[in-house]
This record gives C-alpha cells, sequence and structure tokens, in this order.
C-alpha cells in the first residue's frame, strides 16, 4: 500500500494536542475527513464508527479500531488505528495508520502516516489516482485547520468560513478579470498570482504542512500498529 504523510507543528503542550486528537466528537470539529466518529462501548483496544459525506445527502460508513501510547522513553506518544469499511460504495477497503506527537523546542511535531487499500479492482486503483491526491490534502489541510485552533484560537467552524470566504473572494477576483475582457494572457497570469498568494493567518492551508517524513523515526510505523 502506497502511504500518505503529513506533518504540523503546533506550539504548545503535548498534552493539549494529546487531548485535541484523542476525543472523537472534536475530532469531527476539525478534521475535514470525518462527518461523525461514534465509540463502540465495552471495547479493548477501542472500537468506532464513522460516517463521512462524499456528496451532499450521501454518507458513506466504516469501522476502526486504534490505542494510544502515552509517555514513552524518549518523551512521545503514538496512536495506531486500523480502519476499513464494507459499504460497497466506499472507494477505501481498509487501511492503517499512526498518530506521533513529538516535543520539541518548538512546540510539538504533530504527524500521521497512513496507507489504505482501494476497492473495486482497476477502475478502483484508476480512480485512487484522483482521490489519494484529495485525500493527502484533506489531511494537511484538517492539520492546519487544527494547528489554528490550538495555537490561535480559532474555531474550526470560523475556520471552515475563512477558508470558503478566501475561495469565494479569489473567483470573485478572476471572473472579474476575466469579464473585463483581459486576454488568456492575463486570465492565467491572474490564476497563478492567486494560486501562490498566501492565505490569511487565520485560513486554514495545506501547503503549511510537511508532505514527505523529513527523517527516518517519522516514516517507520510504530510497533504499537501490529498489536491492533
Amino acid at each position: 500500500m502506497r502511504g500518505i504523510y503529513v506533518e504540523t507543528v503546533i506550539a504548545v503542550p503535548l498534552a493539549v494536542v494529546w487531548e485535541a486528537t484523542q476525543d472523537p466528537a472534536d475530532h469531527c470539529r476539525w478534521d475535514a475527513r470525518f462527518g461523525r466518529i461514534e465509540p463502540v462501548a465495552g471495547t479493548a483496544p477501542a472500537e468506532f464508527r464513522y460516517t463521512t459525506a462524499v456528496l451532499p445527502g450521501v454518507a458513506i460508513g466504516g469501522f476502526g479500531i486504534h490505542a494510544g501510547q502515552r509517555d514513552r522513553p524518549d518523551g512521545s506518544r503514538t496512536s495506531a488505528l486500523r480502519f476499513g469499511s464494507t459499504d460497497r460504495r466506499s472507494l477505501i477497503a481498509a487501511g492503517r495508520g499512526y498518530w506521533r506527537y513529538v516535543p520539541g523546542p518548538g512546540g510539538v511535531r504533530f504527524l500521521t502516516g497512513y496507507a489504505y487499500t482501494p476497492r473495486w479492482g482497476l477502475p478502483g486503483r484508476l480512480a485512487d489516482l484522483a482521490f489519494r491526491p484529495l485525500f493527502g490534502w484533506a489531511t494537511a489541510w484538517s492539520f492546519d485547520r487544527l494547528r489554528l485552533r490550538l495555537e490561535r484560537g480559532v474555531p474550526p467552524e470560523r475556520a471552515l468560513r475563512n477558508a470558503w470566504r478566501q475561495v469565494t473572494l479569489r473567483a470573485a477576483v478572476l471572473a472579474s478579470v476575466a469579464a473585463l475582457g483581459a486576454g488568456w494572457a492575463l486570465v492565467a497570469l491572474t490564476s497563478l498570482v492567486l494560486l501562490v498568494l498566501p492565505p490569511g493567518r487565520d485560513t486554514p492551508a495545506a501547503r503549511r504542512c510537511l508532505r514527505r517524513p523529513p527523517d527516518r523515526l517519522a516514516a517507520r510505523a510504530p510497533s504499537l500498529l501490529e498489536t491492533l
């Protein structure tokens, strides 16, 4: 399975990041990949069920099992996960991944690595060529939304509104340039400028996150994952 990697640094204590990411209800507020997460009571390791809206009025369900490991000898923490879906509409058949929390002088390196197997045979593998980058982008965007919440106190709901406002404003600028009868070169230049223009301080952006592991520790799956 080809994996997805995302990393950010959050300038708050490790315990704060851990608490914000281990609560299922809170998790759904900042992570765009999940619409709802419901823990299954009385299970150990902890099991849960989730739903994700893929289109308006279309929700796909799945299941998972996770375990957290606190107070490792190096001061870091790890959370491991296995997940999947029996819904034939789901591109993802099964997968696994982990979160690492590594304290450092600039804050907590919060990183994830995960991989999944697509279903639907060859059509699924072809569809995954488009969806896998989208999953990676959504993960990075969500990590930055979490960072804004913990560092700057921006509620996830307001961060989403900020993002939509930015997209709307930039689309309006591009439409105005095109409506003025500008040549294709000016329209293309405007598009490029709008793409590289930095987002607002309180607007989440996937570009702020690392998308490749910077060291061997980050890339290596934790042994905790093998116990699930």
